[in-house]
């Protein structure tokens, strides 16, 4: 939802391509020769989803709370 601004999928995507995507919230910017994720490209990425599930968590609580 916070990186493509859309719906979740209906299938959850491999798991290659999740953990690049992780790692590119983490600062990862996946050019052709970049090769694989680091893990602290990974492990920044992780406290930003974290971050992302909160706040996501937070804002659904308002606005069900507000109805």
């Amino acid at each position: 939802m916070v990186a493509h601004r859309s719906p979740p999928p209906d299938a959850p995507p491999p798991l290659g391509q999740m953990v690049r995507l992780i790692a590119g919230f983490g600062g990862f910017l996946g050019r052709k020769h970049d090769g694989h994720p680091g893990p602290k490209a990974i492990w920044e990425g992780m406290q930003k989803v974290r971050a992302f599930a909160i706040a996501l968590e937070a804002g659904r609580a308002a606005y069900f709370n507000d109805g």
